[in-house]
């Protein structure tokens, strides 16, 4: 008798976790079927509701079993890769390396500046803005943590770096559009924050990519005008 532990079984395609990238998929469908007319308005606001609710890719296979894209030939499934949720121990400091304050005023960061491991954003009764489309990234994760007190703290990154967030509102707004890189070794924003009366708020700057994840500049073309950002990752 083999007393050797046996691998457990592989789960099914089925039953694998849905991300964010499968809910897409499936609702770009759901929108061709109801402008083909192939679902009336109230089953397509139905079935919407539904795929944002799916756990795994088979519960959102249901919405579609029924149309002809769900039946059309395609690459086997293949998990999206994502970026970790949460930072590597040990890779943000305790302490923050950059401070934005806003009390009863304005606080704004943008253009070719470098973001520390570990920032603080505070909006009382004021607003922070946090621009990251243009930053130079020396380090591969960055911490933003943001707090709003009747104030609003809004940051923005490019589209080809992660972001993650996690934090809460209370009679308020803490919203993060979670953004996978096509790049492996791309920086992962971290935002967490906490939003009292107010809101916070962290999403990709839409048309705008880092050149150089570890912040070397582009060459200039003739004419004053930058060259194709290269996209080079080595340290």
């Amino acid at each position: 008798m083999d007393l050797q532990k046996q691998p457990e079984p592989r789960a099914s395609v089925a039953e694998l976790r849905a991300s964010d990238a499968d809910r897409d998929r499936i609702a770009d469908i759901l929108r061709d079927a109801l402008a083909e007319g192939r679902l009336t308005a109230d089953e397509h606001a139905e079935r919407v509701e539904g795929v944002l609710a799916a756990k795994t890719v088979g519960e959102l296979d249901v919405f579609i079993q029924d149309l002809p894209a769900a039946h059309a030939s395609r690459a086997p499934y293949a998990p999206v890769s994502s970026a970790p949720s949460r930072p590597t121990p040990g890779a943000i400091p305790i302490d923050p390396d950059d401070r934005l304050m806003a009390v009863f005023s304005a606080s704004m960061r943008k253009g070719r500046w470098r973001p520390g491991r570990r920032i603080h954003a505070y909006a009382i009764f004021g607003s922070v803005e946090m621009d990251l489309s243009e930053a130079l990234f020396e380090h591969r994760q960055v911490m933003i943590k943001a707090f709003a007190v009747f104030g609003s703290v809004e940051i923005r990154v490019p589209e080809n770096v992660s972001l993650r967030g996690s934090g809460a509102g209370v009679l308020g707004n803490f919203e993060v559009d979670a953004l996978d890189s096509g790049e492996a070794d791309a920086p992962v924003v971290y935002v967490d924050g906490f939003a009292v009366l107010g809101s916070i708020e962290a999403r990709p700057k839409r048309g705008k990519a880092i050149a150089d994840l570890l912040g070397r500049v582009a060459d200039h073309m003739s004419h004053g005008a930058y060259g194709h950002l290269r996209k080079r990752l080595d340290r």
